[in-house]
């Protein structure tokens, strides 16, 4: 077992209000997706909002949503997200979000395992990504950085 789980979070704007009946798919998704990942191989641990679904505005911006989980591995994650029914979800996501352009809407970093991520340190290396590129604080799925050899103290 590694020192280090995989850490990320990404986010997306919604086209309308969680509660408008254009998101009503992705908010029945939204349990189905919680529940699969939950049982997924490699899930460690998922931020849940007030009611359990694991979607969380942004504070200052009430139509962008973020999404922050902890895994064993890239391809743990890269399982869950791209091989299983989640990717039926995310080939869908046009009907729900806007486009990101060229911002990066996701984003993995390592940490010791058993640590847990705040939102808030999240969101800062989602902008450290955007700001610096990938590094091993801040990178992709394209550009994956191995863990860390031990853990600092």
């Amino acid at each position: 077992m590694s020192a280090f789980h995989l850490a990320q979070i990404n986010t997306a704007r919604l086209r309308a209000p969680l509660d408008d009946p254009s998101m009503a798919e992705f908010v029945a998704g939204l349990t189905l997706m919680n529940e699969l990942a939950d049982r997924s191989p490699g899930f460690v641990w998922r931020l849940a909002g007030d009611d359990g679904d694991g979607t969380i505005a942004a504070p200052a911006d009430p139509s962008r949503i973020y999404t922050l989980s902890v895994w064993e591995s890239p391809a743990h994650l890269r399982a869950y997200a791209y091989q299983s029914q989640h990717l039926d979800y995310l080939r869908r996501r046009r009907e729900w979000f806007h486009p990101n352009g060229p911002e990066a809407a996701l984003v993995l970093w390592w940490l010791p395992a058993g640590e847990i991520p705040t939102l808030d340190e999240s969101i800062a290396r989602l902008d450290r990504l955007r700001a610096d590129g990938p590094t091993p604080e801040a990178f992709t799925f394209r550009d994956v950085f191995p863990a860390p050899a031990s853990v600092a103290r």
